[in-house]
């Protein structure tokens, strides 16, 4: 890997986000779309300052690995992957180079969503508010690189798409949105405890209850080793292009 490289090819990527307003749109109005009709169902009630923090991890995470692994096998579809492999650039410059682009966008989301849901919608969080913001983050940026590591097995946009459900919704099911973590059937639990999206939420859960850094300190280490693995993944399995 090469930090030159590397660089380059996420300054690429973000030239190419720029001009495309409708992936922008997505990544940033959407969320605050989705929870702001949240907020104005349940206006008046204390539903939005308990759930408000869980849907700041969610709605990033989805976003962005849909985003990512459209984007990402569309650059192999057409070839550009291909011509960037024929020159010093390796599959850790590309993977790692699209990671950090999407990484700012995600921050962006997070930022955005989070300014949008304490100063328009009013959600009031008993927790650290720059440490949900935090964990938004991270949480965004492991939606990239699980989309990052997806793409890699993809062979179309719609193979693509089809991964979003397959890869997330068994974590939403047995992250603890529905039943407790603790009251669940001892397999789910233990099936509960290798996906990464339970730390991501359970990191909020702690938060919206009052808690800080300390209380959720070990499972953004969780979070952090996920993003790095699923990586790892996309860049061990990266094709030139589709078969």
């Amino acid at each position: 890997m090469s930090a030159r490289l590397t660089l380059a090819t996420a300054a690429r990527v973000l030239r190419q986000l720029r001009h495309d307003h409708r992936t922008i749109a997505l990544l940033v109005a959407l969320p605050c779309v989705v929870l702001g009709l949240v907020a104005w169902m349940f206006e008046g009630t204390p539903v939005l300052d308990s759930v408000g923090p869980l849907l700041l991890g969610l709605f990033p995470l989805v976003v962005m690995f849909l985003v990512t692994s459209v984007a990402t096998l569309r650059e192999r579809q057409s070839g550009t992957l291909e011509r960037l492999m024929t020159t010093p650039v390796g599959k850790g410059d590309v993977v790692v180079g699209y990671a950090l682009a999407f990484g700012l966008m995600a921050v962006l989301q997070a930022l955005v969503l989070t300014a949008f849901a304490v100063w328009v919608c009013g959600m009031d969080v008993a927790g650290v508010l720059w440490v949900v913001v935090l964990v938004a983050v991270l949480d965004a940026v492991l939606g990239t690189a699980l989309g990052l590591a997806a793409s890699a097995v993809a062979r179309t946009e719609f193979q693509a798409v089809q991964l979003m459900p397959v890869i997330i919704f068994p974590q939403l099911v047995t992250a603890g949105l529905f039943l407790p973590r603790d009251e669940m059937p001892a397999v789910l639990e233990a099936v509960s405890r290798a996906m990464p999206l339970t730390y991501g939420l359970e990191a909020l859960q702690e938060l919206a209850a009052g808690g800080g850094l300390a209380e959720v300190r070990g499972a953004l280490v969780v979070v952090v080793a996920f993003i790095v693995g699923a990586l790892l993944v996309g860049a061990t399995t990266l094709r030139r292009r589709t078969p």
